[in-house]
């Protein structure tokens, strides 16, 4: 009998070391702000070079480069991608909170309504399908460059028509997306395999919700280059039905 009990009691021990058995995963919510580094000359609005179609994609004034993208009273920094990653591992699978299992949003839209993509840099989870839309009343092609087995195609809009791009896959490479006919336009696409990623608004500000509690990286990155961490993020903790505050500050890279 004495020698089942410690059978039971080795397999109880086994069972609490196995990730995630030895304590119930709480969930949390990471909020922040990417600013534009102080002492840091805010850059000028560069505008940009419209030599084709101009009665169209000028008809709302002079088209301006989303590069950056700052707000003048906060300096948020707008168009950044923000995502977590294991602090030890980067590409260890993260626990996922179960309202976030499954997608809630099969297609994402990418349009080109005035010759500049809107939004100008978005994010994807893996088996969601990019739907590259042209509403304008010209031509445009979204010309995709994908990296680590995403898709290349380019194929050509004409006026009102939109067309499902498939086969995403998670990727440390950005895609770059741009318009051959017009070719001062172009966009960002990050791909993961998991949900705790968004986007800076207008203000700089993001929300992860539903985030695993723990110590995680969060890391930080705009077309002009990694955040202040590095590829590999700054580590942050993540306090069970709590909220993580995380301000960062952008340095331009030379």
């Amino acid at each position: 009998m004495s020698t089942l009990r410690a059978l039971c009691l080795a397999a109880a021990l086994a069972l609490l070391a196995l990730p995630g058995l030895a304590a119930a995963q709480g969930w949390g919510t990471v909020k922040g702000q990417v600013v534009w580094a102080a002492g840091q000359k805010v850059p000028d609005a560069k505008k940009l070079n419209v030599d084709k179609d101009q009665a169209h994609c000028l008809s709302k004034g002079p088209l301006v480069s989303d590069e950056f993208v700052i707000d003048k009273d906060s300096k948020g920094l707008r168009w950044v991608v923000v995502w977590l990653v294991d602090s030890a591992d980067p590409k260890a699978a993260l626990p996922i909170h179960p309202d976030l299992k499954a997608l809630k949003e099969q297609k994402v839209v990418i349009d080109q309504p005035c010759c500049q993509f809107v939004p100008h840099v978005l994010a994807l989870r893996q088996g969601q399908v990019l739907v590259a839309k042209n509403s304008s009343p010209i031509p445009h092609n979204s010309k995709i460059e994908g990296l680590g087995g995403n898709p290349n195609v380019n194929p050509t809009l004409p006026p009102g028509a939109a067309l499902d791009i498939e086969g995403w896959k998670a990727s440390v490479f950005p895609v770059q997306v741009s318009c051959s006919i017009h070719p001062w336009m172009k966009a960002y696409v990050r791909v993961f395999n998991h949900p705790y990623y968004a986007v800076t608004n207008e203000k700089g500000e993001f929300e992860i919700k539903h985030a695993p509690a723990g110590k995680y990286n969060l890391v930080v990155w705009h077309e002009d280059g990694w955040g202040p961490a590095g590829k590999n993020g700054q580590t942050i903790e993540i306090p069970a039905n709590g909220e993580a505050k995380v301000k960062v500050e952008y340095k331009k890279n030379d």
